[in-house]
């Protein structure tokens, strides 16, 4: 039997990650440019390019990830949601507008709501097989992931959680963000093995009724210290409204940078709790997962970002995949034990496309 211990080293973490923005860079601006030149058609190549250098600079235990999959695949899913789904629903639309302008109004509402709600089912099956594409062309040791799941179920799945959560005045959010992690990882598998998660999001409602409630606390800030600052002036002569001193001035436009900076701030905070509850909770079968990174460390990701693309007047955002999938690697753990004896290749079944609809809703896979 062969067993790879991942805490078994000094202080060495199971996972590594060995790229540079140096190595990266020929690879990233190659992409761009190609990219503008094929008018955006590059970009299924482009992303399966960007993905091959990054799991073959990550290493998992004693061996580089691999990842097998490739630029057609990617344009092939890109083509069939344009013919199935992008242009019917123009279609449906046009259809739509143009029955309510004839006075059909019950039937043109009937046809723009529909289209929507098969959008929003259509987003949750698209996260669920982003994650399915991903794992199967994923390998380590020969070994790929997978799922014979299709993804069509976890769609409803995602609509009614994500109704629910959102009807209780938004209070049921943590609730259905990790519900949904548990039932799409659940489903999947590497190798022969099923990932487990039960991970519960009671650790999480301190955090999100910060940031439910902030807004509410931050608005009666601003009105507090708008009136203050109005009447503190007025002691000294008449406010004009349209011509407000500059204190008054100073104090709103601090107030807004507030609400947006600190509402964002503070989403940070619960989604850094998050994804450590969520990912703390995994197992594959004797190997346990952690993902380590505080607050401060996606704090300083995103204005690491924001400063990159400022900073580079919008090119730095070439380096975004590279710097958040670094993030992700150099944050996770694992624990345990893989005895690769039972570690056999995977029997899911492999789809000969990819990441279309994820692509059409421009969402996260993760």
């Amino acid at each position: 039997m062969d067993d790879y211990t991942p805490d078994g080293g000094a202080d060495e973490s199971a996972f590594g990650f060995h790229g540079t923005w140096r190595e990266f860079a020929p690879i990233a601006f190659t992409n761009l440019l190609l990219i503008i030149v094929t008018l955006g058609i590059y970009r299924f190549w482009a992303k399966a390019r960007e993905r091959r250098y990054l799991w073959g600079r990550t290493r998992f235990i004693d061996e580089r990830l691999e990842y097998t999959g490739t630029g057609m695949e990617l344009f092939l899913g890109g083509v069939i949601v344009l013919l199935l789904f992008i242009l019917p629903y123009l279609v449906v639309t046009q259809v739509a507008q143009g029955m309510i302008l004839r006075g059909q109004t019950i039937w043109g509402i009937v046809l723009t709501i529909v289209p929507l709600l098969l959008i929003f089912y259509l987003m949750g099956v698209a996260r669920f097989r982003a994650i399915r594409y991903r794992l199967g062309r994923t390998n380590w040791r020969g070994i790929r992931g997978g799922s014979d799941d299709r993804g069509f179920k976890y769609g409803w799945s995602y609509m009614w959680k994500t109704m629910a959560g959102y009807l209780a005045f938004g209070l049921g959010v943590p609730w259905s963000m990790v519900s949904l992690w548990n039932e799409r990882w659940r489903a999947m598998s590497f190798g022969p093995m099923r990932f487990a998660c039960s991970a519960d999001f009671s650790p999480l409602m301190k955090r999100y009724l910060l940031f439910y409630l902030s807004p509410f606390l931050l608005i009666a800030i601003v009105v507090a210290a708008g009136a203050a600052a109005a009447l503190g002036f007025d002691f000294g002569g008449e406010f004009d409204p349209e011509n407000p001193p500059f204190g008054f001035m100073a104090v709103i436009i601090g107030a807004i940078l507030l609400f947006y900076f600190g509402l964002g701030f503070i989403w940070l905070a619960y989604f850094a709790k998050f994804f450590r509850v969520v990912v703390g909770e995994m197992t594959l079968g004797d190997l346990s997962f952690e993902f380590d990174a505080k607050t401060w460390d996606w704090i300083k990701l995103g204005i690491g970002d924001v400063l990159l693309v400022v900073l580079t007047l919008g090119l730095g955002f070439v380096f975004l995949g590279y710097r958040h999938w670094k993030f992700f690697i150099i944050h996770m753990q694992a624990f345990g034990e893989v005895n690769v004896d039972d570690l056999t290749q995977s029997t899911t079944r492999r789809d000969k496309h990819g990441e279309g609809l994820l692509d059409a809703f421009d969402m996260g896979a993760i």
